[in-house]
């Protein structure tokens, strides 16, 4: 291989430091022959999305070892294995459409196949989960402030089939005072329905914790009120859905090296 080329296939790596915290983003390309391996080996699901970006990390690391990170791998473990959750016309198109798959071919049994994950990101280190009434202050992240670090990677993408689309998206912004993540797993299939699932964390510099409040909102295709040319944004979309799962979640840091 060209060193051109090795160097299109090798993944791009950038990081930002944010007071103790480190920030790492890893951007490269779908899975490799390798990673795929590994994939079908640990998972068992009998198919993969159509682009799955396995190089792509995020993480948030604090200088005392413990944070947070987003990847496709761990986000695929909460796809359901066992089980199809919509057994409707678009599930047979789908089928058909994958039907030269060896994989499709191999098993019968059925799975998501919308790929639908309420992955919440990969918790490093000893921190302490626990439900809270604390919810983030959105207001306070709609004030004006200079954004000193901003990303945004996909983890996977599917089209199923041309009857819709999924993805799972992370986005994250570091301001003077705070960081913010939003990880987003949007479903839209045709016809059929329309399904969000946010992940949002925040923490505020000098606190000993992260603030991390996961929802799932979702509607019927045929109640939307809306523009069919809406379908395709969620952030539009997402007034118009209802919600039907609210968490909120306290991540307290160790007591020995609380620091922030």
């Amino acid at each position: 291989m060209s060193g051109v080329a090795a160097s299109l296939r090798s993944p791009k790596t950038e990081t930002f430091n944010f007071g103790p915290w480190t920030i790492t983003s890893v951007k490269g390309h779908i899975l490799k022959s390798d990673q795929l391996e590994r994939y079908h080996q640990e998972l068992e699901l009998p198919q993969l999305p159509e682009m799955v970006f396995g190089d792509n990390v995020l993480k948030i690391e604090n200088s005392q070892g413990f944070g947070i990170e987003f990847n496709a791998f761990d986000s695929m473990k909460q796809v359901d294995a066992h089980n199809d959750p919509i057994k409707v016309a678009a599930a047979q198109k789908w089928q058909e459409a994958r039907s030269d798959c060896e994989f499709i071919n191999k098993v019968v049994k059925p799975f998501d196949w919308t790929y639908t994950t309420d992955y919440k990101g990969t918790l490093l280190g000893n921190l302490q989960v626990s439900q809270s009434e604390q919810k983030i202050d959105m207001e306070k992240l709609k004030v004006r402030e200079k954004i000193h670090f901003y990303e945004e990677m996909t983890l996977f993408e599917d089209e199923l089939a041309d009857n819709g689309s999924a993805s799972l998206i992370v986005k994250m912004r570091v301001m003077q005072s705070c960081f913010f993540v939003l990880l987003r797993f949007f479903l839209r299939v045709d016809d059929v329905l329309v399904r969000i699932n946010d992940t949002r964390i925040f923490h505020e510099a000098g606190e000993s914790y992260i603030l991390r409040e996961f929802s799932t909102r979702e509607k019927g295709i045929p109640e939307l009120k809306v523009e069919p040319s809406l379908y395709s944004n969620p952030t539009e979309l997402a007034e118009h859905l209802d919600i039907t799962v609210q968490q909120y979640e306290r991540i307290d840091f160790p007591v020995n090296n609380a620091q922030t």
